[in-house]
């Protein structure tokens, strides 16, 4: 264990198993303070005693969340702003591949886990990132983004097939790309940066819900979680990072990302949308 990111804290969202829980594992690695947000307290907790008695050194937290749920989101929001601890980095990890149905507040479950849910977080963590030395937003989306023409608005609030959720996703994946960039656009001069990256097609619980006999013909020949990682990590330590900001990466290093994530006019349409939709779902709690 080195002490390289000692007095950085980093908060990582779907940080019990997959890309989530290999991203805490490197930076506790390196010294750096993690929040472990989770939906399941009884299996991260296992986890977390076991992460601290590898990286002894660590400071090592958990955070219940569920991005499928808005009052989750502030709630989780709530409890880590009110301990008055610092944030410099959070990495928007946790999400779904494939899923049929609706979240709890009517988005589709797809969209609604993978970006509807981050977005509120986000901008719930914002002022706590605004304060830091040279506070990030890491997203992790998808190299799948690139093969989206379009948002399906009349849909984000309509339950899908499993088939066409595959779509779906990366859809969300898009928002995530566009999520960042946008961020990037309306923080600038500040110390905030924000990044989205595709961490390799990895064989993740990401895809726990793609039915068989698909799901193992998909994930044989796919990365480990330690491999799909890496570019996490990178985007949420890299020193050249610290002010970079609204780019996408691969292999740890920029990429081209889908067009429409450049295009102003439809980030603003998608900002909007995005606030008046969870405006409407939390009055109806």
């Amino acid at each position: 264990m080195t002490a390289e990111l000692q007095g950085h804290t980093f908060l990582v969202t779907g940080a019990s198993a997959g890309i989530g829980l290999a991203t805490v594992e490197a930076l506790a690695s390196r010294g750096g303070a993690v929040v472990l947000a989770a939906r399941s307290e009884d299996k991260t907790q296992p986890i977390l005693r076991s992460l601290q008695i590898r990286f002894p050194g660590a400071e090592l937290s958990f955070l219940r969340l569920d991005l499928g749920d808005l009052a989750s989101v502030r709630r989780a929001a709530v409890v880590l702003l009110g301990g008055g601890r610092r944030l410099d980095v959070l990495v928007n990890n946790a999400g779904i591949g494939s899923g049929s149905g609706l979240t709890r507040d009517g988005f589709d479950l797809v969209v609604g886990t993978n970006y509807v849910g981050p977005y509120l977080f986000t901008k719930l963590l914002l002022p706590r990132l605004l304060e830091a030395p040279q506070g990030r937003i890491v997203n992790v989306s998808s190299r799948a983004h690139l093969r989206v023409k379009g948002i399906p608005w009349d849909q984000l609030h309509r339950p899908t097939s499993r088939i066409r959720s595959l779509h779906r996703y990366g859809v969300s994946k898009l928002l995530n790309v566009i999520h960042a960039v946008e961020l990037a656009r309306r923080h600038r001069g500040t110390r905030l940066t924000t990044s989205s990256l595709h961490p390799g097609v990895v064989a993740s619980s990401i895809w726990r819900d793609v039915p068989w006999p698909l799901r193992p013909l998909m994930t044989r020949f796919m990365i480990s979680n330690e491999e799909g990682a890496r570019t996490s990590v990178f985007c949420a330590t890299a020193p050249e990072l610290a002010t970079v900001s609204g780019r996408y990466y691969d292999a740890c290093r920029e990429a081209p990302h889908n067009p429409l994530a450049g295009d102003e006019a439809l980030a603003q349409r998608l900002f909007d949308w995005t606030e008046d939709a969870i405006a409407s779902a939390l009055e109806k709690r």
